[in-house]
């Protein structure tokens, strides 16, 4: 692969969409102190992943977007873009197949940060592994930069080395194995967590069959409780019936008898009038019988007046 163009926007002095064409293998950016040519490697530190603000000349990520002149507004989003030429297929995993390949970051203002190849939106992770032993990083050997050649002379073994393998090549193997071997151990975790589980559902299988039996047994009490209950509601119902047939029966026979009371004692009233009459008839001739008894008894009693009279004149 090799690098054909870089487009940058909005990325520190880079104000405007800006081209810069990579024709040969040797090229070189030359121009006065403070021109911004140093930004150029930065872009391609930035855009292939690098996270570290200070190696980019900033205190935090946003630095690395355009804040404003005297003559220019701030703006919202830094943009770069690499475009390498992989006409000979060189290119790790899927993406051999492309003869062309853009690898492009994006930083919004709110710190919301993507990653883009060949406008696909993917991981930094994607784009990092893409690039495993070429040489070309934000860390790689590839990117040879003030006093860095000093850093790898008086570097540690260990540091010395990763540049070395990154160099051979092996570093993506390496990187791989470290996969494999992280991807092993949560293997490992994972199967350790479900023979906890395992053990813990296991020691309570016992509980929860014997919660099951009960379960059970309780849902066929329920059952038979609502069948003897339906039952009882039956029986109590058809007793009930038989009740309100058997009241009717004898509202209807009282009805019948209390009328045949009733016409008796209309009859019983027919007859009583009768006899009040009757008596009122005979208390009236009797009244009469006592008047003409009275005018007798005063007729006698004169009758005797007058003999007694008459006797006692006689004998004078």
């Amino acid at each position: 692969m090799r690098l054909t163009q870089i487009k940058l926007s909005g990325f520190k002095s880079f104000v405007d969409p800006t081209s810069i064409q990579v024709p040969g293998q040797l090229v070189g950016i030359v121009g006065p102190n403070g021109c911004g040519k140093s930004n150029v490697i930065d872009a391609v530190r930035w855009v292939l992943g690098e996270t570290r603000a200070s190696v980019l000349r900033g205190d935090s990520m946003q630095d690395v977007i355009f804040n404003g002149s005297v003559n220019r507004t701030p703006l919202a989003r830094a943009s770069v873009e690499l475009i390498f030429d992989n006409s000979q297929g060189r290119a790790a995993g899927q993406w051999s197949q492309y003869a062309e390949i853009s690898v492009r970051r994006v930083l919004q203002r709110d710190g919301e940060s993507s990653y883009f190849i060949n406008n696909v939106h993917v991981r930094r992770r994607d784009i990092t592994d893409m690039f495993l032993g070429t040489g070309l990083g934000p860390r790689a050997y590839a990117i040879i930069e003030q006093g860095m050649i000093s850093r790898v002379i008086e570097a540690r073994p260990e540091d010395l080395r990763v540049f070395l393998e990154e160099a051979a090549g092996v570093s993506k193997y390496k990187e791989r194995r470290r996969e494999t071997e992280s991807r092993l151990s949560d293997t490992r975790e994972n199967l350790a967590r479900v023979t906890d589980i395992r053990l813990e559902l296991g020691a309570q299988i016992d509980k929860l069959q014997a919660q099951a039996e009960v379960a059970g047994r309780y849902n066929e009490y329920q059952a038979e409780l609502q069948l003897k209950q339906h039952l009882l509601w039956y029986l109590r119902r058809r007793d009930a019936a038989a009740d309100r047939e058997r009241h009717a029966q004898e509202v209807v026979r009282t009805g019948n008898e209390l009328e045949a009371e009733t016409a008796r004692l209309r009859e019983v009233e027919a007859r009583l009038e009768a006899a009040r009459s009757a008596h009122y008839q005979a208390g009236d001739a009797m009244n009469g019988a006592q008047a003409a008894l009275y005018a007798a008894n005063a007729e006698v009693a004169r009758h005797e007046s007058e003999l007694r009279h008459a006797e006692e004149s006689r004998q004078r």
